[in-house]
């Protein structure tokens, strides 16, 4: 109780800084910088928060000290939905959570982050560069004052840790799966055979250790430096959500920093995106083998056809895929198909 009273201080302490002053503050320069915070729940030794030092270091250096931009992770501040309601209410916050929690403004990002979509991070990629998705990225700002830095942050397929071998969904009857708190997320679990428990990461290593879940979901990264390979020594590659963030910031804010420290704010998050997938992908291997040689954790394949038509009917629930256009899984699948093949 005591730490959700001091997020939703701090939260209220963000908006009101900014309804006190915002886009008419002085003008934003060396000598009266605009500071602003983001939020995540990755812990520090993480991918994405390395990537985004990188990203914040850049822009600073860039703008001479007129932007700052100040890195909480681990959910030091306001994260998930209640980050990107931060956003939308003006406060000088970036927030950087998963595609399915700007499905709550624009129903289609629930669809961009559904079940079993990509089958790689270029067709993702492909996919967030698209006209449709610049239409939906349209609509957030527009209607929601939500602005989209990026929506490339890959830390890779996201897959079960367990204590037991799972091949097929039928092995995942009765168990308990920590999972982040968005709708899409746990519903997709539910499908695939398991019992979601949404929960915050902070607490998710106990509730392993207790028994009070039987384990999670997570990506080869995460696997590695989140302490999740301590109590959960088997991973089922289901690769049935593709693990990745966006960046936002409110669009009145955003706005109002002149045009050449918005320049940079684009160009450095597009940069640490490109570096972050780079990142990932160079070090898969690696850390795999990290994982079975130092910490006995042992990997195996499932049966996708399986797992696949068990979450196929998650793109058909009008609750999950709240606000999502009828056709929108045959629209994305249209746009994958126009990617040129290697």
């Amino acid at each position: 109780m005591k730490k959700m009273l001091a997020v939703a201080m701090v939260g209220l302490a963000l908006t009101s800084a900014t309804f006190a002053g915002g886009a008419k503050d002085a003008k934003i320069s060396p000598e009266n910088p605009l500071v602003l915070k983001m939020s995540h729940v990755f812990a520090p030794n993480e991918q994405l928060t390395k990537s985004l030092a990188i990203v914040c270091d850049n822009i600073k250096a860039r703008s001479k000290g007129a932007i700052e931009i100040q890195q909480y992770p681990q959910s030091q501040l306001p994260v998930y939905k209640d980050g990107v309601e931060q956003v939308a209410q003006g406060a000088k916050f970036i927030s950087v959570e998963d595609p399915s929690y700007i499905g709550d403004y624009v129903g289609n990002f629930n669809a961009l982050a559904g079940p079993m979509l990509v089958n790689s991070f270029d067709e993702y990629r492909w996919l967030t560069k698209s006209d449709l998705v610049a239409g939906m990225k349209k609509e957030l700002e527009e209607k929601h004052r939500i602005k989209v830095l990026s929506l490339d942050y890959i830390f890779g397929f996201r897959s079960m840790m367990t204590n037991k071998v799972i091949t097929k969904p039928e092995d995942l009857k009765g168990m308990k799966i920590r999972t982040p708190g968005s709708k899409l997320y746990v519903e997709t679990l539910n499908y695939m055979g398991a019992t979601a428990v949404p929960m915050g990461f902070s607490e998710t290593i106990s509730a392993v250790q207790q028994g009070v879940v039987d384990g999670l979901e997570g990506t080869v990264d995460a696997y590695a430096s989140n302490g999740s390979a301590e109590v959960a020594k088997n991973m089922a590659f289901t690769n049935h959500l593709l693990g990745v963030c966006g960046v936002y910031i409110n669009a009145d804010l955003f706005n109002s920093i002149p045009k050449e420290y918005q320049t940079i704010i684009i160009e450095e998050f597009n940069k640490g995106a490109d570096q972050m997938v780079s990142e990932v992908t160079n070090n898969y291997e690696a850390t795999k083998k990290k994982l079975e040689s130092t910490m006995g954790i042992k990997f195996n394949e499932v049966d996708h056809d399986a797992f696949a038509a068990r979450v196929a009917p998650v793109y058909e629930n009008k609750d999950i895929m709240k606000g999502a256009d009828a056709d929108i899984l045959k629209k994305i699948r249209a746009e994958i198909a126009k990617m040129p093949k290697k």
